[in-house]
């Protein structure tokens, strides 16, 4: 009675030979309801919501400018979280998802650095200021190039493993003073127009055009980061008897892909 209960378990999916295939069958998935809620967030965002009584139009940067920043602060706290679980309970894939996970996670910190500087430029005067929220969203670019950058050098799986773990927890810290920031400091940076504790300080069609356009970010994130983990665990696991069977398998159908 207990085999077929941890046959349905979903743990079995923490075993890469388990989590490949799953991977590959929700990726398209997540793909295409990345594209529709994209169309949706972008038409409510800059077709439906209204225009901003102080901002003016360039307030419309923030249906990219906000998600980005908030999935470049998620993306990081997702990876130190596989790297607590790699590190805790020594599971190959956990440090595959987090080494997955940082491309797309430095990419949302670019895209948000570079929609802030378009937003900066007519509203302080200025691309870029050494604002308290500006530069620890910049200093978390520098931690996900450190990651990329130091688990890519080193030759020994394990060790690039557990160092780019260390990095990922150390650099943790910093995304609750890039969310803090606005509070403790004196900064140009507007507060939050989104919290949990009051209401949005934003007309409705403003915060819906937000919301699904961060829900676009997610699953563009998942859907890319499964795709991107497939050939990561296919080279790690590449001595295993599985693997050769994909392989096989993927000639054989004339695919010549995986």
């Amino acid at each position: 009675m207990n085999k077929p209960r941890r046959a349905r378990s979903p743990f079995r999916f923490a075993a890469p030979q388990n989590f490949y295939p799953l991977a590959g069958r929700l990726a398209p998935w997540f793909a295409a309801a990345a594209a529709v809620l994209a169309v949706a967030g972008l038409w409510l965002g800059f077709f439906v919501a209204p225009t901003d009584a102080t901002q003016g139009e360039v307030y419309r940067v923030i249906f990219i400018h906000v998600p980005a920043a908030w999935m470049s602060m998620f993306i990081y706290l997702v990876m130190a979280f596989w790297s607590a679980v790699g590190l805790v309970m020594n599971t190959r894939l956990s440090f595959l998802m987090s080494q997955a996970l940082a491309p797309t996670g430095a990419l949302f910190c670019v895209v948000a650095l570079w929609t802030g500087a378009l937003w900066g430029k007519p509203t302080w005067g200025a691309y870029w200021v050494w604002d308290a929220r500006l530069t620890s969203q910049l200093l978390l670019l520098f931690l996900y190039f450190g990651f990329i950058a130091l688990t890519r050098a080193i030759e020994d799986p394990r060790r690039a493993d557990r160092a780019g773990a260390i990095i990922a927890l150390v650099g943790a810290v910093n995304v609750p003073i890039i969310y803090f920031s606005v509070q403790w400091w004196n900064t140009l940076h507007q507060g939050a127009s989104v919290s949990l504790t009051k209401a949005p300080s934003m007309a409705a069609t403003m915060l819906a055009g937000m919301l699904v356009m961060a829900l676009a970010s997610w699953a563009y994130t998942l859907a890319v980061v499964l795709w991107r983990v497939r050939p990561m665990i296919l080279e790690r696991e590449r001595h295993t008897e599985w693997v050769g069977a994909v392989l096989e398998r993927e000639l054989r159908s004339g695919g010549g892909r995986v």
